[in-house]
């Protein structure tokens, strides 16, 4: 398409920006138009898809006969099949009369279906059979009609993701999508921010009878970095609320600051960052989920170690408690006295021995002084002993005393 054809298209519906990606929507919008191919329009919100519709219907067979734009968002979910496809009467409460729907009326032009991923899948099951067959039924009939509409559908939203979690019917997003047309987002053509800013702020000035306000060049540059989530439509409102509000005509930095959410800003930033380094931020991530999945089992096992300490205090404080010896009137309780049983370790089992030899010398020194006492009397040792005298008799000579 010729540069004076297509800044005539923009002239005639009002459309400023030079960016290659608007201009390329612009000739698809118009080769498209020669067809009955059905068209998607994607772009953010505020981005101006409305546009578009206009030129396709306007460049088209079809542009003698009617128009119609439907905000398929804001119509309730109750009454969007009696908007789209009429009712008769007493189909409901209210339908107190029989009503064309839009694809009636709108016989041989074009319906423009904005938001079009807002409708319910009741109602996408009915669009998808008037875009294949080109028939419908009214709310509470039996009667089937036909229609010659030529249907630009609209979205902001991402229909894949939609169609993975069952919002949107695939079969009709492939239907509605023969030719899309994605319109860029204000951050994606910065050259057109201060024109469109220049046309909103001249017509402002117009409307409320008053002088033009003025950037300047450092104002300019920071409205060219702004992140717009709002785009256009955004764009017109703070070019409006500066024309009003402002004494001054013209306007710094400091002053546009104002009109400015800090936190859009910032978000830009971090947006851009994303956009830029994707294969960094898998990256990251993976590794961020490494580092959580090695302090879980970190923590877990400090967990287990605190526990095993915790039962190991318990065992020898209980231990402890066993091994207590009480006193009771000055006595000591042995332990015989109490009912445990002790378990023999190997080591006191290997000192035995020692303690049968120091027994064996204490006894063999008694019987000694026993029988140095009696002057060798066996007998009135064996009673002061308190063994028999067989027993004596054989310790002797165990000894050899």
């Amino acid at each position: 398409m010729e540069q004076k054809d297509l800044q005539r298209i923009k002239q005639q519906f009002s459309i400023i920006g030079n960016s290659a990606q608007l201009n390329r929507g612009i000739e698809i919008a118009v080769q498209v138009a020669l067809t009955d191919l059905s068209v998607l329009i994607t772009g953010e919100s505020g981005v101006g898809k409305e546009h578009f519709p206009k030129i396709i219907h306007q460049y088209s067979a079809r542009k003698h006969g009617p128009y119609f734009a439907v905000n398929c968002g804001a119509i309730p979910e109750g009454t969007i099949d009696s908007e789209l496809f009429g009712h008769e009467k007493g189909a409901f409460t209210d339908a107190k009369s029989e009503r064309k729907g839009y694809f009636e009326i709108a016989d041989g032009g074009t319906l423009f279906l904005d938001e079009v991923g807002e409708l319910p899948l009741s109602t996408q099951a009915r669009l998808l059979r008037v875009l294949e067959t080109g028939e419908f039924i009214r709310m509470g009939s039996s009667h089937v009609q036909k229609t010659n509409v030529r249907v630009v559908a609209a979205t902001n939203l991402n229909i894949p993701q939609a169609i993975e979690t069952g919002r949107f019917r695939e079969d009709l997003y492939y239907r509605l999508n023969t030719v899309e047309i994605k319109v860029p987002a204000l951050r994606e053509r910065k050259e057109d921010i201060p024109l469109l800013f220049r046309k909103f702020v001249v017509d402002f000035a117009e409307k409320y009878r008053m002088p033009a306000i003025r950037l300047t060049d450092e104002a300019t540059e920071m409205l060219k970095s702004y992140y717009w989530q709002g785009n256009v439509r955004q764009l017109k409102n703070v070019a409006e609320q500066i024309s009003i509000i402002e004494q001054r005509r013209e306007i710094t930095p400091d002053i546009l600051s104002h009109y400015l959410p800090v936190h859009q800003m910032h978000q830009g930033l971090a947006l851009m960052g994303q956009h830029s380094q994707n294969a960094h931020d898998t990256y990251m991530n993976e590794r961020e989920l490494l580092y959580k999945v090695l302090f879980e089992m970190k923590r877990d096992m400090n967990q287990m170690k605190d526990q095993l300490s915790a039962l190991q205090n318990h065992d020898s404080r209980a231990k402890r408690e066993d091994e207590l010896v009480e006193w009771e009137q000055g006595q000591i309780i042995a332990p015989s006295d109490l009912s445990l049983v002790q378990e023999i370790e190997p080591e006191v089992a290997i000192e035995e021995p020692t303690k049968d030899l120091k027994l064996a010398d204490m006894e063999k020194d008694t019987i000694q002084r026993a029988l140095l006492k009696n002057g060798g009397n066996r007998k009135a040792t064996a009673i002061e002993l308190g063994l028999s005298e067989r027993t004596l008799y054989r310790k002797i000579k165990d000894y050899g005393l």
